[in-house]
């Protein structure tokens, strides 16, 4: 009896989900086929133009435009960014700094102060 491996893949949105693009902003034979894990890994070790091009330039999607303003997927969606931005776009909303992203900055910041505080009593219940 001979033993073979199954070649794992995925559908082209989880790949671009996990090299973190916007699917729509990638290559047709992308889109169309499907990534195995070796061709996944090969993408991230050694990108090829058009994912270095997105990555540096984008569409981004919105996990990657919400970590790029600082605020949460959801302050998007309230502040009404509800599409992937480019860098261009990303920058030009940091230098107009709208109230709604500078409250879900704070909200955010507030977010991380109460997780770090909470780590902290956890912590110190764990030694102690």
């Amino acid at each position: 009896m001979t033993s073979h491996q199954n070649t794992q893949t995925m559908k082209p949105a989880t790949a671009a989900k996990k090299l973190g693009v916007y699917l729509e902003a990638t290559p047709a034979e992308f889109r169309e086929g499907v990534v195995s894990r070796a061709e996944l890994a090969a993408l991230q070790a050694e990108p090829p133009a058009w994912l270095q091009e997105l990555r540096r330039n984008g569409p981004h999607p919105r996990p990657v435009v919400a970590a790029k303003l600082g605020v949460s997927i959801s302050g998007l969606a309230r502040g009404g960014v509800t599409e992937a931005l480019t860098t261009e776009q990303i920058e030009a909303l940091k230098q107009d700094s709208p109230e709604w992203l500078r409250k879900e900055r704070a909200t955010q910041a507030e977010v991380r102060k109460e997780a770090a505080r909470i780590k902290d009593k956890q912590a110190e219940r764990a030694s102690g």
